[in-house]
C-alpha cells in the first residue's frame, strides 16, 4: 500500500494543465447553446403554441395534452438536429442527486416488423413511468407496487446532453405522494406566489405574481484522481476517515482569494464554457479558504430554474474533473482541521413590476413594504427555526456547521447594527392610538437611508446562518453537496404561510375599522417583538450564544436524526397541509428515507474505518513496532547492559506507546462492530438512527485519534495512506 502512495505522488506531482479548446465565439454568441430555451422556441414552435408554454412558464397556466404534441415535435426536431438519438426524464429522487432512463426516438411504423422511423410524442414528453420501488420512498412504493410517474416541468427549459435530450419533470407515486425534491419545490413557489402577491396589493395593486430568486455560490475540493484512488477512504465515503493535519494548511491564510493553481485555471475555464452552453450564467471563481477549495457562483435566477440548473453544473464539474486528472469532492468536511464546504443560498423575492421585495424604497409606502416583508420572513424563521435546520442537516453537513466559518446548529438571522436600530425604532414607537399618517411619514427618514447603510456599512457576520445582506438573505447553513430544494421549499413555504397570516391580521383590522396603514405598522410592530429572538449579530461559535440562544427558546438540538423531528411537529404539519405543499404521509416518508440515509452513511463510514484500522493500519504499525524491538535486541548484543539500557530507553517508550494506540484500535474497532450490530436488529428507522448517532458514531472520532497519532510516529516511508500535505496541495 506504501508503494502505491509514492507512486500516487509522484504521478501527482508530475501533472500538468490539460489543454482544452477554447471557443472562438464570444459567451453571449453560444450561451444557452445545448438548451431549448425561448430563442429556441421561436424558432421551432408556433407563435400560438409558444405563446401557451410561455403562459404556463410565466403564470402557472397548465397545458393541455395537444400542446404537448406540438412541442414535442418542435422538440424533436431541435434536439436531432443538435445530433441527440435518446432523450430522458430528468428527475431528482429523494438520493441529493438527479436521475435518468434513455430511450431512443427509434421506433416502428405501425408496429414491429414495419419501417423505423424517429418517434417522439406529447405523450412520451409529458409523462413516463419509472419503477418507483428502485427509489428511497420512506415505505409509499413497495417492491410490488413499483409504478410512478415522472411529469413534465415546462417551466425549465429541456438541455441536451452529449446524445441525449434531457426533460426536467416532477416524480410522483402512483397514488400521487410526490417522491423527489422538485414536486415540493414547487408547489412551496405557488404558495409564496400567492401569498406575496396578496401583500404586495397592500402598497401597488397592479402587482400580479411573486417570483422566488435564488443564487447558490458552489464550494468544492479538487484532489488529484491517483492521490484519491490511493485513498479508500475518500473513494468510498467521500471524506478522509483518518489523516492528521498537516504542519501547514490555511493558517496563513494565504489561501482565500489567492491565485489560482495552473491545473485548476484549466479546470475552472472548461467548467465556465460548458456552463454557458447549458445557460448557466457562472459570473464568479476563486481560492477559498482551505487548500485544495474553490468557489464557483452564478447570476441569480428564479429559483426552481437555478436548483436544477445547480444539479447539472455538479454533474458536469463531476465529469469534466475526470479529464483533468481531478477528483471533485463536494462532501461538506471532506479533512479535518480545515474549512468545510457550503453552499449559500442567497434567497431573495420580487415582482413582475420589476420591484425587490427585500430592497428599501424612496418613499414611505416603499419602506412600509420593505419592512413588512423583512419582519414577515424574520417571524417565519423564528416560528420555524428547527424545520429550517432540519431542512439543511445531513449526516454530512454535522461535521462542518460550527467549525471554521460555518455557521453553527442554531438557526439565527444577522441584520447588522444600523437596520436593528431601525427596527428597535419602530418598536419603540408610540401606542397604536397615536400612529398618524404624519409619524409614518417621519418614518421614512429613518428607513430611507437603509439602502445607503445596507450597501455601504453593515457588516458581514460569517458565524450567521441566515444573514440579511442588503437587498436579499443568505442562508449560509446549506451544504455543498446538498440538492438546494429541500432548503428552498422550507424558506418559501414558511414565509408563505407567514405572509397568509400577516394577511389576514390586516384584513381583521381593517374590517374593525383601522387604516391599513395604522393596520401594518401596528403589525410589524408587534411581530418585530414576537421575532426578536430570532435576530442575534454577535458570534455564532461562542458558548454563550449556545446558552443564550436555549434561553430565547430557540433549537439547539445537536443530534441528526433528532433534528429531523422537526419535520414532523404539529405546527410543521400544520404549516405544510394549510398551504399544500406537503401532506403528512409525504412527510412521515420524507423522514424514513432521511434517517435510513443517516444510517447507511454512518454504516459505511463505520465499516470503511474498522477494514482500514485491522487491514492497513495496525499491520503497518505492527511491523513498524517489530523493526524497533529488533534494534533494542541488537543493542543489548552490541553494548553492555549500562548502556544498552540508556540508549534504547527512547525506543523502549516509543514501542510502549506504539503498542498503546494500536490496543486501543484494536478494541474500539471491535466496540464499534458490537455496537453496530446491536442498532442494525433495531427495526424503526428513527431508532436505529439514533442509536448509531449516539453509540456507533462517536467510535469513529476515537479511533480516528489513535489512527492520526500512530501517523506521527510511524516511519514515513512505510505509512500506506497519502497524507494531508500530500492531499491538499495542488502544484
Amino acid at each position: 500500500m506504501s508503494t502505491l502512495r509514492f507512486k500516487a505522488v509522484e504521478e501527482a506531482s508530475k501533472r500538468v494543465p490539460v489543454e482544452i479548446s477554447v471557443p472562438d465565439q464570444l459567451p453571449s454568441e453560444y450561451f444557452g447553446k445545448y438548451v431549448f430555451n425561448r430563442t429556441q422556441m421561436s424558432k421551432y414552435l408556433s407563435k400560438e403554441t409558444m405563446n401557451t408554454v410561455l403562459d404556463a412558464i410565466d403564470q402557472g397556466i397548465t397545458l393541455q395534452r395537444e400542446i404537448a404534441d406540438h412541442v414535442a415535435a418542435g422538440m424533436k426536431m431541435w434536439a436531432i438536429e443538435m445530433g441527440a438519438t435518446h432523450y430522458t426524464h430528468w428527475f431528482q429522487p429523494l438520493t441529493e442527486g438527479t436521475a435518468e432512463k434513455h430511450d431512443s426516438f427509434v421506433d416502428y411504423v405501425n408496429g414491429p416488423g414495419g419501417n423505423i422511423i424517429e418517434r417522439f410524442s406529447g405523450k412520451l414528453l409529458a409523462q413516463q413511468e419509472p419503477d418507483a420501488s428502485s427509489f428511497p420512498s420512506g415505505g409509499i412504493r413497495n417492491t410490488f407496487e413499483a409504478r410512478g410517474y415522472t411529469a413534465w416541468d415546462p417551466s425549465s427549459p429541456a438541455f441536451i446532453i452529449e446524445d441525449t435530450l434531457c426533460i426536467p419533470t416532477v416524480f410522483i407515486s402512483y397514488t400521487g405522494e410526490a417522491l423527489d425534491y422538485k414536486t415540493p419545490l414547487l408547489k412551496s413557489l405557488s404558495a409564496i406566489d400567492k401569498a406575496a402577491v396578496e401583500v404586495c396589493k397592500l402598497f401597488d395593486p397592479n402587482v400580479k405574481k411573486v417570483y422566488s430568486y435564488l443564487g447558490w455560490e458552489q464550494e468544492y475540493f479538487l484532489v488529484d484522481q491517483a492521490l484519491y484512488v490511493a485513498r479508500p477512504d475518500l473513494n468510498l465515503t467521500e471524506r478522509t476517515l483518518m489523516g492528521h493535519e498537516s504542519a501547514k494548511n490555511q493558517q496563513l491564510e494565504d489561501h482565500y482569494f489567492g491565485a489560482v493553481p495552473p491545473r485548476v485555471v484549466a479546470f475552472m475555464r472548461e467548467v465556465e464554457y460548458e456552463a454557458y452552453k447549458y445557460g448557466i450564467p457562472l459570473k464568479t471563481r476563486h481560492n477559498e479558504v482551505a487548500p485544495n477549495q474553490f468557489e464557483l457562483a452564478p447570476i441569480y435566477g428564479e429559483t426552481n430554474l437555478a436548483v436544477d440548473q445547480n444539479l447539472l453544473i455538479m454533474s458536469l464539474m463531476h465529469k469534466i474533473a475526470t479529464k483533468h486528472n481531478f477528483k471533485l469532492l463536494l462532501h461538506e468536511k471532506p479533512f479535518a482541521g480545515v474549512n468545510g464546504s457550503g453552499k449559500h443560498n442567497n434567497w431573495s423575492l420580487g415582482t413582475d413590476t420589476g420591484v425587490g421585495l427585500f430592497t428599501p424604497g424612496k418613499t414611505a409606502n416603499e419602506n412600509l413594504r420593505f419592512v413588512t416583508f423583512l419582519i414577515n420572513t424574520l417571524m417565519a424563521v423564528y416560528k420555524h427555526n428547527s424545520l429550517l435546520k432540519a431542512s439543511i442537516m445531513s449526516a454530512q453537513n454535522a461535521h462542518r456547521l460550527g467549525a471554521n466559518e460555518a455557521p453553527p446548529a442554531i438557526i439565527s438571522v444577522f441584520l447588522g447594527s444600523q437596520l436593528s436600530s431601525v427596527l428597535d425604532k419602530i418598536e419603540e414607537s408610540s401606542d397604536d392610538n397615536d400612529i398618524t399618517m404624519d409619524e409614518l411619514r417621519k418614518m421614512k427618514l429613518g428607513i430611507s437611508h437603509i439602502p445607503e447603510v445596507l450597501i455601504d456599512n453593515t457588516d458581514r457576520n460569517r458565524t450567521s446562518p441566515f444573514a440579511f445582506t442588503g437587498n436579499r438573505f443568505e442562508f449560509r447553513a446549506v451544504g455543498s453537496s446538498a440538492n438546494c430544494s429541500s432548503a428552498m421549499s422550507v424558506l418559501n413555504a414558511v414565509v408563505a404561510s407567514q405572509l397568509i397570516e400577516f394577511k389576514k391580521e390586516i384584513d381583521k383590522k381593517m374590517k374593525d375599522g383601522m387604516k391599513k396603514e395604522q393596520a401594518i405598522f401596528d403589525t410589524i410592530r408587534l411581530y418585530i417583538k414576537a421575532c426578536k429572538p430570532i435576530r442575534f449579530d454577535g458570534n455564532g461559535y461562542s458558548e454563550e450564544w449556545k446558552e443564550e440562544a436555549r434561553k430565547r427558546g430557540l433549537d439547539c438540538e445537536t443530534s441528526v436524526p433528532l433534528i429531523f423531528d422537526a419535520y414532523l411537529s404539529e405546527r410543521s404539519v400544520k404549516m405544510y397541509e394549510s398551504i399544500g405543499v406537503l401532506n403528512e404521509r409525504e412527510l412521515h416518508a420524507r423522514n424514513e428515507v432521511k434517517w435510513e440515509t443517516y444510517t447507511k452513511k454512518i454504516q459505511i463510514e463505520a465499516r470503511v474505518l474498522g477494514d482500514l484500522s485491522m487491514n492497513h493500519i495496525i499491520p503497518v504499525a505492527t511491523q513498524y513496532q517489530s523493526m524497533l524491538l529488533d534494534n533494542l535486541y541488537k543493542m543489548r548484543v552490541v553494548f553492555d547492559e549500562e548502556k544498552a539500557t540508556r540508549l534504547s530507553r527512547e525506543d523502549a517508550a516509543l514501542i510502549e506507546e506504539i503498542a498503546t494506540h494500536i490496543s486501543a484500535i484494536k478494541t474500539n474497532v471491535d466496540d464499534m462492530v458490537e455496537a453496530r450490530k446491536s442498532a442494525n436488529k433495531l427495526e424503526d428507522a428513527r431508532e436505529k438512527a439514533i442509536a448509531y448517532h449516539d453509540t456507533v458514531e462517536p467510535f469513529l472520532s476515537v479511533i480516528r485519534y489513535h489512527i492520526d497519532k500512530l501517523e506521527l510516529m510511524v516511519d514515513n516511508q512505510m505509512w500506506p495512506l497519502p497524507k494531508y500535505r500530500e492531499l491538499l496541495f495542488i502544484s
